[in-house]
């Protein structure tokens, strides 16, 4: 895993050689690739490649990057891990089209592939987490590409170079890109407002106007000619190689025959294998442990294919309301893995707060950020890689909201719309810790893994989820923390979030589906793998996930939705196949998710900064923020009138991004 950056246009860099600007955008990303970097450039074509390295399979030379192939008419930054390389690889012997080895990398594997094969028909065979610039000498064209989820970023901008030359930028991070003096840096409010929605500014839009994310699975081709255009016209020049809706689609229209037993064994052959996959490097491995479900799964099945004990990883709170610690440490020692635990306090935690902006890049405002900064310092002090269970809650069902939102539509969806406005307002009637003293004692007497934790604050979402008139408003509600952005973005509304976009419904599934097929699109590469991927490779720690293996993808979506939910309980093959390695009372808890307690420390200890960061004056001089909003907000937290630490999240996160970046809003939109 590494960081890679680059430019396509003449006059980038005025008269200066194109070094200097390669070097300054390599050194924005240092913490991706702490173990070497390398440039490449064409003066003459207007091209150049910057590769900051993390060595984990071939620690020698021959791994170095940008890589030209052995005929010369490629060259090639990567950024991640090609899981089935060795596969490729000796197809490619077979075939008489592998070129005289220098080494054993992945990177040599993939150039030698798109030699022989071309990268349109190379990228549909790759398993594995990647980012790549390519650059073909004889045709003059550049390529861009990203793996199927969304694992590794990507960022593109059109800028302006010497004399007002088109400019295109790209890199891993946007501070590689913002180096350049021609770089727009325009907010884009519309994506602002869409960020404070989503808590993450969803792609392909970023935080600046002339800016955009790669969409997860695609590849974009440019030549100098194309920089004419405008930077939405070089987003819609993005193709697809493969499509999430696509394989869930033909997963539905081919379900899997086989019964209930006969899945569980295929799934976990299929998280076998790639859990499998994923353990080869050069570099010492391990993985984090929660104490959940999908994680304790991943430590399961890597010590089950290890003769010694596996470096295992978990952070825990004094609080123990947030403190999983104990659950992850009883699966440590069931398993017989080697587990190193930090107990961290809320001094500790509160620290990393000032560190965020500068980790994340642009606003990023999930508040779990925080323990997995911790979590990821923790595994980087012992191992290069670290696995992690991520991604099974969207392709076996984890999500409450797979459960609870459709049983609300199908129980209250037919009622009147003045009814459930009248529900709503008497939910809303009584503040949220109201709420929970009053049902605490029955909460108490119900089974441990149904007990609801924050349940005022539940009780308040609910409400919030008595008004949509339809399955695509319910969703929406259900994964926005500002509901209604209206007003709260001065000079701008929101772009419609892809829940309105039709085409991305699935013809013939259930709302379930549909909820886990958005969540796939969305909330995972956005926000989870954003959380993952920066955090960790803050401190150069590569970070892997098994569930994301495409072949398990295809598994999920082909079995029928009654072998994931059933019983008002998700990822059901999951669970059966944990409990062959687990005792049931190490997997049956409440899910606590990777929290940790913003409500108290945003009336605590983060009081005085936020209310410096929201203060009236201040909003109202940036002109980006509508402060009665944001005040009413923040009162009725600070108030106890409810628990409002999920909306003023986003707020607080925007406003230290706008601090640490030097960022002074401008009016102006996208394309203006």
């Amino acid at each position: 895993m590494c960081g890679l950056a680059g430019f396509l246009g003449q006059q980038a860099c005025g008269s200066g050689p194109a070094t200097v600007l390669l070097s300054a955008m390599a050194q924005q990303l240092q913490h991706r690739g702490p173990d070497g970097g390398g440039q490449w450039a064409d003066p003459e074509a207007g091209v150049g490649l910057a590769h900051r390295r993390l060595a984990i399979l071939d620690l020698s030379a021959a791994g170095h990057q940008p890589m030209p192939s052995p005929c010369g008419r490629l060259v090639l930054a990567f950024n991640g891990e090609i899981y089935n390389h060795l596969e490729l690889r000796a197809e490619l012997q077979q075939r008489g089209q592998a070129p005289a080895w220098r080494g054993h990398s992945d990177t040599e594997t993939l150039l030698a592939a798109i030699a022989a094969w071309g990268l349109d028909a190379t990228l549909p065979r790759l398993t594995g987490m990647f980012a790549l610039a390519l650059w073909d000498r004889s045709q003059q064209q550049l390529s861009l590409a990203r793996d199927r989820f969304g694992e590794k970023p990507l960022y593109y901008a059109l800028a302006r170079g010497a004399g007002g030359a088109p400019l295109l930028l790209f890199g891993s991070e946007l501070t590689a890109i913002m180096v350049h003096p021609g770089y727009d840096r325009s907010l884009d409010r519309r994506a602002t407002a869409l960020y404070l929605r989503h808590s993450y500014v969803p792609a392909p839009w970023s935080i600046h106007a002339q800016t955009r994310k790669l969409i997860p699975g695609c590849w974009l081709q440019l030549r100098a000619a194309d920089l004419q255009a405008s930077v939405e016209a070089v987003a819609q020049r993005q193709t697809p190689y493969w499509r999430a809706l696509d394989c869930a689609q033909q997963g539905l229209e081919n379900p899997f025959a086989g019964s209930t037993a006969e899945a569980v064994t295929a799934v976990e052959a299929g998280l076998t294998r790639a859990v499998q996959r994923q353990q080869l490097a050069d570099v010492p491995l391990g993985a984090f442990l929660s104490g959940g479900i999908d994680s304790s799964l991943v430590v399961a099945l890597l010590q089950a294919q290890s003769s010694q004990p596996l470096r295992t990883f978990s952070v825990g709170f004094e609080d123990p309301q947030f403190n999983e610690a104990p659950y992850a440490a009883a699966v440590a020692r069931h398993l017989g893995t080697d587990h190193t635990e930090l107990l961290v306090s809320g001094a500790d935690a509160l620290a990393v707060i000032p560190q965020l902006p500068a980790i994340y890049g642009e606003p990023f405002a999930d508040s779990s950020q925080i323990p997995m900064v911790l979590v990821a310092r923790l595994a980087r002090q012992h191992v290069s890689v670290a696995l992690s269970g991520d991604a099974g809650d969207e392709l076996f069902g984890g999500y409450n909201r797979y459960l609870i939102g459709t049983r609300l539509w199908r129980r209250l969806g037919p009622w009147p719309g003045p009814l459930r406005q009248g529900m709503a307002q008497l939910l809303q009637g009584l503040p949220a810790p109201v709420w929970q003293r009053l049902l605490a004692p029955l909460n108490a007497l119900l089974p441990a893994r149904r007990r609801q934790r924050a349940i005022g604050d539940k009780l308040h979402k609910l409400a919030g989820l008595l008004t949509p008139t339809t399955a695509q408003q319910l969703y929406l509600q259900l994964v926005s923390q500002w509901p209604c952005t209206d007003g709260l973005v001065q000079g701008a509304s929101e772009y419609p979030p892809l829940v309105s976009d039709p085409a991305l419904w699935l013809a013939g599934g259930s709302l379930e589906e549909q909820m886990m097929l958005l969540d796939t699109l969305t909330y995972l590469p956005d926000d989870i793998l954003v959380k993952v991927d920066r955090a960790a490779m803050a401190v150069g720690l590569e970070t892997r996930i098994p569930m994301l293996d495409p072949d398990l993808f295809a598994l999920a979506w082909s079995l029928p939705l009654h072998h994931k939910l059933a019983g008002g309980r998700g990822k059901l093959p999951l669970r059966a196949v944990l409990a062959r390695h687990l005792p049931l009372d190490l997997i049956e808890r409440p899910k606590m998710g990777f929290g940790v307690p913003l409500a108290a420390w945003l009336r605590g200890p983060l009081r005085d900064w936020g209310e410096q960061l929201l203060e009236p004056s201040r909003l109202a001089q940036q002109g980006l923020l509508a402060p009665e909003p944001v005040q009413a907000c923040w009162q009725a937290h600070q108030q106890g009138r409810r628990e409002a630490h999920y909306q003023l999240w986003p707020l607080l996160m925007l406003q230290a991004w706008l601090d640490h970046s030097g960022q002074v809003p401008v009016l102006q939109e996208a394309g203006v």
